[in-house]
């Protein structure tokens, strides 16, 4: 098990009774430092379904004390749809 001393050890794996209930996909470091600002794109168990849900996203924010990093805060993006808005306001914003 990773001891998140490193921004690569993180992740957002999660598993509960044997399943794993949050299975991340991929993730990209924005920043490295004291603070750390991660995007994750995972997909979330559905025990009614007995299968993974659709793709979501979450940018995390951790910060690093006595060696390890915590995380303090989060961000989910609950759709693809959402996360398109979200790329076409910073697409905009980013061409003034």
């Amino acid at each position: 098990m990773a001891d998140n001393s490193t921004v690569d050890e993180l992740t957002i794996n999660y598993e509960d009774n044997g399943i794993e209930t949050v299975k991340e996909l991929d993730k990209k470091v924005l920043t490295k430092g004291a603070w750390a600002t991660l995007m994750f794109r995972y997909k979330e168990w559905n025990a009614t379904k007995g299968e993974y849900g659709d793709d979501k996203f979450t940018i995390r924010r951790y910060q690093k004390r006595e060696g390890k990093y915590q995380q303090k805060s989060k961000f989910n993006i609950s759709s693809v749809d959402q996360a398109k808005t979200m790329i076409e306001i910073l697409q905009g914003w980013t061409k003034e």
